[in-house]
């Protein structure tokens, strides 16, 4: 019973740590960068995932390079964690990366299907889950770049919206709210969860804005906010991962 206790919260302790966030998204994060470096080769202009480009945009405005490889700033500071938590003697253990999988492939599914049910509920319409048609998916042909994208989707739209906008909002109105911090997490999620929906809209590749599409990606963002609070980045940044290649697969032509 003890040795058995001991286990379960070892893997949920440890896979919460930025060590095992790094370790378990990076094969996410290489797929991305090779599955698009390979399609768009191929295609007439290169594509890469919208949050790739906004955060490249970004670091440009504050005087960085055009060739500037958001992937590689990734690794580093992937690295640079694993550097500061030495300390905590955190041990790899390989057989919790599979485990991290599986539990993301459940909270995909079950929180797609949770999500679904409650907007359908609540416009009394068949929520076809969204994915990824802001970044003009839908349009695409080519399955290889549609799995691409939601290799990326996972990997920087949950670096963007929520390691970096959910921790930003954290901090502001933590200041606000001093010792009210499940409050300000709520908050925060809510806040970030609007900003993860509205920007799906916006661009030339955004989709028709509907009060159906937006309270989905709105409900699903507020989910993988709470993913990533609980369980951490890796976790949420698979279970958004394969959420959108499940979504690709059923409901792409």
């Amino acid at each position: 019973m003890s040795n058995s206790d001991s286990k379960i919260n070892g893997y949920f302790a440890l896979t919460r740590t930025g060590t095992y966030g790094f370790v378990a998204a990076l094969p996410l994060l290489l797929a991305y960068e090779f599955l698009i470096l390979r399609v768009n080769i191929e295609g007439p202009a290169a594509i890469r995932v919208g949050a790739d480009v906004w955060i490249k945009q970004f670091l440009m405005t504050i005087g960085g390079r055009e060739q500037v490889s958001i992937g590689a700033i990734t690794v580093f500071l992937g690295l640079m964690i694993c550097f500061f938590e030495r300390k905590k003697r955190i041990r790899i253990r390989a057989g919790y990366f599979p485990l991290m999988l599986v539990e993301s492939a459940c909270y995909s599914v079950i929180l797609s299907i949770i999500v679904s049910r409650m907007v359908t509920e609540i416009f009394s319409v068949s929520a076809i889950a969204p994915a990824l048609s802001a970044q003009g998916i839908s349009a695409l042909d080519s399955y290889g770049l549609k799995i691409a994208l939601s290799l990326g989707a996972g990997i920087y739209e949950e670096l963007l919206f929520r390691v970096l906008l959910v921790s930003v909002f954290f901090l502001g109105f933590n200041a606000l709210l001093p010792g009210k911090r499940k409050t300000v997490y709520f908050v925060a999620a809510i806040f970030a969860a609007l900003i993860f929906s509205g920007v799906h809209y916006i661009g030339p590749y955004g989709d028709t804005l509907t009060a159906a599409s937006f309270v989905y990606r709105f409900l699903f963002g507020l989910a993988l906010n709470a993913v990533f609070i609980v369980r951490g980045f890796a976790i949420a940044a698979w279970s958004h991962a394969l959420y959108d290649i499940m979504v690709v697969t059923l409901y792409s032509g």
